[in-house]
């Protein structure tokens, strides 16, 4: 456990008796709390390539916003963490199939995700940006020029920012990737115009590449609520999130959280905030 976690979790329990005492399930009716709390651990998953909200360092630990939260909520279970990164794209299948517990990646709550599965949230809010050299596709919400193929923009393959081009802009050139990181060295290479992302990833890969000669517009063309995912059929372990959620949020740890990743940016996305803007 890192340092912020330990504290976090230090200033969190006596607040999570409560809660914590519901998970003691052991039931047919609460398969899910129930395998939990019968294996020790809460199963992760997560993408691992969305710094600074889930990555994975050189020495293959993975860290970030998502990582956090994640850590807090197996302690208030009484578990250990098990993380399991997969391709974003394979994250609620193998949540449906109950080879994950939760997820949580920077995932959107979308009516087609809903439909699937349970989500709990949002914990924070996100809304769709640019990284790009090129300043007219910084001001993309003022173009009425980017529907052609001549735009070419780079996606995390499955996310809501693939939907959002094809939607938008489907005569676009668009290019899907599994990793942030390639995305993001496309631009930079001048493979592609732009990549299209979350706030909170844009944020972070401006910090990350100083003297790449990117840009961006915080334009928050759409809201994005970011929540954890769960499987569907188990009220119980849905119930016992919503009150950690808010308990996290209303004993000021989430804040904690995002202050360590985001530092002045963190008010930015609190939940609901972008929305506001």
């Amino acid at each position: 456990m890192n340092r912020i976690t330990k504290r976090l979790a230090l200033t969190f329990t006596l607040l999570l008796t409560v809660i914590g005492n519901m998970a003691q399930a052991g039931n047919n009716d609460n398969p899910v709390l129930s395998r939990i709390e019968q294996r020790g651990e809460l199963v992760l998953g997560t993408s691992a390539n969305m710094p600074p909200m889930t990555y994975k360092q050189p020495n293959g630990k993975n860290i970030g916003l998502d990582i956090d939260v994640a850590r807090v909520m197996a302690d208030a279970l009484g578990v250990k963490l098990k993380i399991k990164t997969l391709p974003f794209n394979e994250l609620l299948p193998a949540l449906q199939d109950g080879k994950l517990d939760v997820v949580i990646s920077n995932m959107t709550i979308t009516p087609e995700r809903n439909r699937r599965v349970a989500f709990v949230g949002p914990y924070m809010s996100s809304g769709k940006c640019f990284i790009t050299k090129l300043a007219d596709l910084a001001r993309a919400e003022q173009s009425d020029n980017l529907n052609t193929p001549k735009t070419r923009i780079v996606v995390m393959q499955g996310s809501t920012s693939e939907n959002f081009i094809k939607t938008l802009w489907p005569k676009a050139t668009l290019t899907t990737t599994t990793d942030l990181k390639s995305g993001i060295e496309m631009v930079k290479n001048d493979k592609v115009g732009a990549l299209m992302t979350d706030y909170p990833v844009c944020l972070s890969t401006l910090k990350n590449y100083p003297d790449a000669g990117f840009v961006s517009l915080f334009s928050l063309l759409n809201y994005e609520p970011i929540g954890i995912a769960l499987p569907a059929n188990d009220p119980l372990f849905v119930n016992w999130t919503e009150h950690f959620l808010e308990r996290l949020d209303a004993t000021g740890t989430l804040n904690e959280i995002g202050a360590h990743w985001f530092g002045e940016y963190a008010d930015a996305i609190k939940a609901g905030a972008l929305n506001a803007e």
